[in-house]
């Protein structure tokens, strides 16, 4: 299992400082919010690429629906090249309350969920290189040869971690079809629950049986055949929640039964916390290992 943290507020030049100190204590990724108004989450993250060598860096999560999906491409692929190839990008419909309404954003859940799979298969399209096309209900791509930019370092792709409904399989299956699923218990429409070991063990089942034909589903029009499966990258069972820093024991007993599960992430959060001070005593307590 590997351990990230989420910063849950911060300018530009807070995140460097905090990603530096994550990274010398061990942690395995660094994450940031991207919010409808607020400190821009690449400007954040190149920040903090500067002053890191290893570390993991990313978004928590990013609304796809907000983004045009050629620039979201470009942002990434920019940060993968400064960075040596450490980028991930999380994704999700996003949390309506974080004022997709007040500026304006699409709120309607169907229509965010079109948007999401039309702007991750550009963005997918667009980091393989050109001549690429597109052609959607929301959007339209033609080849261009104008000043394409390098391509990400990592390949075949960046990592795509994707929010799920748990278990509603369209929300799942969508998941699949990229690299990691961040899961979120529904218990009935609008109603959510804490994910448990459990779940995720049921997860990785359905992970085992079905993962296979997402090569086909994310790229059908380019027949993505059996040859290539294996040539895309693993795929992670990302979970998130808190532990107790200052003692370590119970940490580890925390996170131990969701590692045995079958998860590859644990994602410390500190969703709500106002003291930076806090956060960085968390950060220098280390992860649970």
């Amino acid at each position: 299992m590997k351990y990230g943290f989420v910063l849950p507020w911060g300018d530009a030049r807070t995140t460097a400082e905090m990603a530096a100190a994550a990274e010398g204590q061990g942690w395995d990724g660094f994450f940031v919010w991207d919010p409808v108004w607020g400190v821009d989450p690449w400007v954040a993250l190149a920040a903090a690429a500067m002053v890191t060598r290893r570390i993991r860096l990313g978004t928590m999560i990013t609304p796809v629906s907000r983004q045009r999906p050629w620039t979201l491409a470009g942002q990434t692929a920019a940060l993968d090249n400064l960075s040596g190839g450490r980028v991930i990008l999380s994704v999700g419909l996003g949390a309506l309350d974080t004022g997709f309404a007040e500026f304006g954003e699409e709120t309607d859940r169907a229509a965010r969920a079109e948007l999401l799979d039309e702007g991750l298969a550009i963005i997918d399209g667009l980091w393989r290189g050109q001549p690429f096309s597109f052609s959607g209900k929301h959007y339209h791509v033609r080849p261009t040869t104008f000043s394409p930019p390098p391509p990400p370092v990592q390949q075949p792709r960046i990592p795509v971690w994707v929010v799920a409904a748990w278990p509603r399989p369209r929300s799942v299956r969508r998941a699949l079809r990229w690299d990691g699923i961040l899961p979120a218990k529904m218990s009935g429409p609008g109603q959510f629950e804490a994910v448990v070991p459990d779940d995720v063990r049921q997860i990785a089942a359905y992970v085992r049986e079905h993962r296979v034909r997402s090569p086909v589903e994310t790229h059908p029009e380019k027949n993505i055949g059996a040859r290539d499966i294996a040539s895309l990258p693993g795929f992670d069972i990302v979970v998130d929640g808190q532990t107790p820093g200052a003692d370590p024991a119970a940490a580890r007993e925390r996170v131990r039964p969701f590692a045995e599960a079958g998860a590859t992430w644990w994602i410390e959060t500190l969703w709500g916390e106002s003291e930076l001070e806090a956060v960085r005593r968390r950060i220098l307590q280390g992860p649970p290992r």
